[in-house]
């Protein structure tokens, strides 16, 4: 059996047609207890696979089973030990889902006419299936979460490895910035607030239509172009400011004007749906000219003419000054978002960053410059170059952050391994006999009727 160093689960994706890949007629191939697992889902999931690597064999369905098999099995091990996982977090993934897909094939009408069915319905069709893969995944994180690694078993676990087989990593580099917003002046702000308002009073009074309003106006590029729509979200995923204003909300009903660090909003309500909601906004932003970032980059620059000085360190000023939120949890550094790595090639940075560090020297500060943010915003920045790596083949000194990773991630798999075959026997399985000449699902046997 194959585990991934993180999770065996992630197995199958959101297929919006798949009519073509289950002609054959669909039957019953794996019982797990209670849990049973169709052909098709297997013949599907094989299909999505395929297109990514049109070579692969169709001995992987074996594979591609036997993953789904264990997943049942810690899902019915999960409702054993009474690990929950609640529909808020299914329908959150699902939601997340969703967007993805909308965003890929640019609206939700394109989606559904690719799927041949209404949101609603894939939601329905998939939401088991998503409810027993975080369940799985829930159960998983329970089993391996004692399993721990220390720096004596990283040096074994690097020993082994053959010298040429030692992958090779290239400069690397850390990162980090200062950011600075530029302040809006009072008369500036009260135009963003004032063109708000009078859209609120036109919307309210029926001139106009919610949509239109987002169209023509809103500054925020992710929602405009879906009817300011931000789909289903919970308190938690707003800032606090807006999430007030949009729970008190009732169905259809629209906030007065809501300040954020982004500009200002109106909310409408879309639907309540418990602690979620599904919501929709216009977002004005006051205008901010070239003066206000002259003053933007002269704060900057006083930063850091403090930091040079010793005055304050780099951290302390993050804290203090910087207004990127994703940067400032990890002491203003960019970081690998899958890993939290701090070490970073250079295209894996913004391309303005990389370009800037090209020329610096190692413990060196830029001068603050204008750029403008995934928003649109325009922003000041000075960036840090902390540290540089050469070129080099893996190695406990330089990488090993890197290699208690992988270290670690195969303790794990072979705990989880030896876990799942004491806990084998537990279980009721059946396993068709179209699927018994696999390798990995013969130990199955045994357990059949």
């Amino acid at each position: 059996m194959k585990f991934s160093y993180l999770l065996l689960l992630a197995l199958l994706v959101v297929r919006l047609n798949t009519t073509a890949q289950t002609q054959v007629a669909d039957k019953i191939i794996a019982i797990v207890s209670d849990k049973i697992i169709l052909r098709s889902e297997i013949d599907a999931a094989y299909a999505d696979y395929l297109k990514e690597n049109p070579e692969l064999p169709e001995s992987e369905k074996c594979s591609i089973l036997e993953q789904v098999v264990t997943t049942k099995m810690l899902v019915e091990q999960a409702e054993r030990d009474s690990v929950i996982v609640t529909e808020e977090e299914v329908e959150g993934a699902i939601d997340n889902r969703v967007r993805y897909f909308v965003s890929m094939y640019g609206s939700e009408e394109k989606m559904e006419e690719v799927a041949g069915k209404t949101i609603y319905q894939l939601k329905d069709e998939y939401r088991p299936m998503f409810k027993d893969n975080i369940t799985a995944q829930r159960m998983q994180q329970t089993i391996i979460s004692s399993v721990k690694i220390t720096p004596q078993e990283v040096t074994a676990f690097y020993n082994k490895i053959p010298q040429d087989s030692l992958p090779f990593y290239p400069s690397m580099v850390e990162v980090g910035q200062i950011v600075i917003k530029p302040e809006v002046n009072k008369e500036v702000d009260e135009i963003a607030v004032n063109k708000l308002k009078q859209l609120r009073e036109e919307i309210v009074s029926g001139k106009i239509t919610f949509d239109y309003a987002v169209a023509a106006n809103s500054d925020d590029p992710m929602s405009k172009d879906n009817g300011g729509e931000l789909g289903v979200v919970g308190r938690d995923e707003l800032v606090p400011e807006f999430a007030a204003a949009a729970f008190k909300l009732q169905n259809n009903e629209i906030s007065p004007i809501v300040k954020t660090k982004y500009g200002y909003h109106i909310v409408q309500m879309m639907n309540r749906q418990g602690e979620k909601a599904k919501l929709r906004h216009i977002l004005i932003k006051p205008l901010v000219t070239s003066d206000m970032v002259e003053l933007a980059i002269k704060k900057a620059d006083s930063v850091r003419v403090d930091v040079l000085s010793g005055k304050m360190n780099f951290s302390t000023a993050v804290g203090k000054y910087t207004y990127d939120d994703a940067t400032k949890i990890s002491g203003g550094f960019f970081t690998n978002q899958q890993t939290g790595n701090t070490f970073l090639q250079n295209d894996e940075l913004d391309p303005d960053v990389a370009i800037t560090i090209t020329n610096m020297k190692v413990g060196e500060y830029s001068m603050p410059k204008e750029y403008t943010d995934q928003s649109g915003d325009r922003m000041v920045r000075f960036v840090y170059l902390r540290s540089r790596t050469e070129p080099h083949k893996a190695n406990l000194k330089d990488d090993y952050g890197k290699i208690q990773q992988v270290a670690l991630a195969e303790k794990q798999n072979k705990y989880l391994f030896n876990w799942i075959t004491e806990k084998t026997p537990t279980f009721y399985i059946k396993i068709d006999e179209e699927f018994m000449s696999c390798p990995n699902l013969a130990k199955w046997a045994t357990h059949n009727d």
